[in-house]
C-alpha cells in the first residue's frame, strides 16, 4: 500500500497519472493528488500550462474524495488564481463538504507548495448504476 493511502481506490482506476495526477493520500471524504506539469501541457512557448490540466487534476481529486465506483462530475466552479508553468508540481487537496441524497459537494484547493493556485467547488453524483449501463427495463 502506498504511504498515505488509507483506502483502496474504488473509482477512476484507469486514469493516466501523467495527465491527471497520482494519488498521494486517500481517506474517507479526503484525497490528495499530485501532478507534475510537463512540456506537453504547455499552451505557449513560455511554458504556461493550459488550465484544462489543472481542472483535470481538481476533478480527479474530487472523484477520489468520494471514492465510489459510480461517481461522476455534474458541475464544477473553478477559479484560477495564479498561472502555472511547465516543471511546477501541483497538489490538489479535496474534501467532501456535504451530501444531499445522491449529490456530493467537494471543495478542492490546488497548491504549488503552500501557494493556492486554483480552487474548485464540485457537485458530484453517485448514481445507483454506472452512467454507461443501460436503464433497467420496466
Amino acid at each position: 500500500m502506498t504511504p498515505g493511502i488509507a483506502l483502496e481506490q474504488r473509482t477512476h482506476t484507469r486514469i493516466n497519472a501523467r495527465l491527471c495526477g497520482e494519488p498521494i493520500e486517500l481517506a474517507p471524504g479526503w484525497a490528495q493528488v499530485a501532478l507534475a506539469l510537463t512540456p506537453e501541457m504547455a499552451a505557449d512557448d513560455r511554458g504556461l500550462v493550459h488550465g484544462g490540466f489543472v481542472f483535470g487534476l481538481a476533478d480527479y481529486a474530487a472523484m477520489l474524495a468520494i471514492n465510489h465506483p459510480n461517481v461522476v462530475l455534474g458541475a464544477c466552479e473553478m477559479r484560477f488564481l495564479k498561472p502555472v508553468r511547465v516543471s511546477d508540481t501541483l497538489v490538489a487537496w479535496a474534501r467532501l463538504d456535504a451530501e444531499q441524497g445522491k449529490k456530493r459537494f467537494v471543495k478542492v484547493d490546488v497548491r504549488r507548495g503552500e501557494e493556492v493556485v486554483a480552487t474548485a467547488t464540485c457537485t458530484c453524483f453517485v448514481p445507483d448504476r454506472h452512467v454507461l449501463d443501460p436503464a433497467p427495463s420496466s
